[in-house]
């Protein structure tokens, strides 16, 4: 069956269903008039009790306004729907957590910001996903500065920084590079780009090179971005300049959020000896495994799950709300994306690595839940 046909059987990939039976007169007045007014009085006096007495302790919202919708760029709220759906399914199948999905009709930063403010009150955690940068970048700084009491992640830039760190930690393990030595080179300075940067940065990554389409940021250049302007005075520590071959030369590490083919068989023979080479360009990576490995990568990741290693958020996201959500968490903080990072990279046992198998699979239950406990005990 294509996709398209599966949709329109499916007709939508998650529904609502009753966690309670009415079907006596006693249960009807307990789960609704009169006997709902006595939960209501108490979150009334209590505020705090709606997540004991509703669902809101184990709900999240996943909101985005269909500016950056995977590779298929800015379609619209309505067609970003399908997406939201199935994020909320992952949610559900990978972490047991309930997730709603919100499209917001909207481009304008303020108009999106107090919206996700007014629906706040009904949820455990806001999830942002697939909004453009550099909106995103505000947008999810001024809703955590909200003080809105619950958890604001933006998937696309710290789920996928924190599964990136996870593939390193384990990359370092079989090469026996140390964090402080190796050169990273991150091709595309997005929303995951810039995430991915400064998590490597925040675990000490020796030298990282970001390149965007007019190549590499450098200290030297003028950014509109403001993410930009923050990350060339911590990156790129040799002043090179050029593109995204000049990058690349003598990197240990290849980190791909860009698009595809935009890396040769050259580029990847100028790397350092035992390179990885992380092409997570979706459906079509930067450079295919197959010629990654012909040139000589130690190491390949994709984002795809056809290949070895996917890097795939799906491996953070779950187990992060769900600790988040157990421990009553108000913030997903830097510590807590360490320790999942950590946690991921555990999941593979010494005994089992090897350049085929860095990162657990998608499907490994295991991995939320230790995910979940690294993010609780924070």
């Amino acid at each position: 069956m294509n996709p398209v046909d599966a949709h329109a059987a499916w007709r939508g990939k998650i529904e609502v269903v009753s966690r309670v039976k009415i079907d006596t007169k006693e249960a009807l007045s307990i789960a609704y008039t009169p006997g709902v007014a006595a939960p209501c009085l108490e979150i009334k006096d209590n505020p705090a009790l709606s997540f004991s007495l509703t669902r809101r302790g184990s709900l999240v919202a996943v909101i985005t306004d269909g500016t950056a919708v995977l590779g298929l760029g800015d379609i619209g709220a309505l067609a970003a729907m399908p997406v939201m759906e199935g994020k909320c399914a992952l949610f559900k199948e990978f972490a047991g957590v309930d997730a709603f999905p919100l499209c917001l009709d909207t481009k304008d930063t303020d108009e999106f910001i107090n919206t996700v403010k007014l629906l706040a009150p009904n949820f455990g955690g806001i999830n942002l996903e697939d909004i453009a940068a550099p909106r995103c970048f505000e947008i999810e700084r001024r809703l955590k500065e909200g003080n809105l009491g619950i958890p604001v992640f933006h998937d696309d830039q710290h789920g996928t920084a924190i599964v990136v760190h996870a593939a390193l930690l384990n990359v370092l393990k079989l090469t026996g590079k140390t964090c402080s030595q190796i050169t990273v080179c991150i091709n595309g300075a997005g929303a995951a780009g810039c995430a991915i940067a400064r998590r490597l940065i925040s675990v000490g990554v020796g030298n990282i090179i970001l390149v965007d389409i007019d190549g590499i940021i450098s200290r030297n250049g003028v950014y509109a971005n403001p993410a930009h302007e923050e990350l060339k005075l911590k990156t790129n520590a040799d002043g090179k300049e050029g593109g995204l071959a000049d990058a690349i030369r003598g990197a240990d590490v290849f980190v791909g959020v860009s698009r595809p083919g935009l890396v040769t068989v050259d580029m990847v023979k100028s790397m350092a000896v035992k390179p990885a080479v992380f092409a997570m360009a979706n459906p079509t990576p930067e450079i295919t495994p197959e010629e990654a490995k012909a040139a000589g990568a130690y190491v390949v990741g994709t984002g795809r799950s056809d290949y070895p290693n996917q890097i795939n958020n799906v491996l953070a996201f779950p187990g992060i709300f769900k600790g988040a959500l157990e421990s009553r968490a108000t913030d997903i903080t830097d510590e807590m994306m360490l320790r999942a990072g950590e946690a991921i990279a555990s999941c593979v046992k010494d005994s089992e690595l090897s350049p085929e198998y860095i990162i657990p699979n998608p499907f490994d239950k295991n991995v939320a839940k230790k995910v979940a406990a690294a993010v609780s005990n924070v």
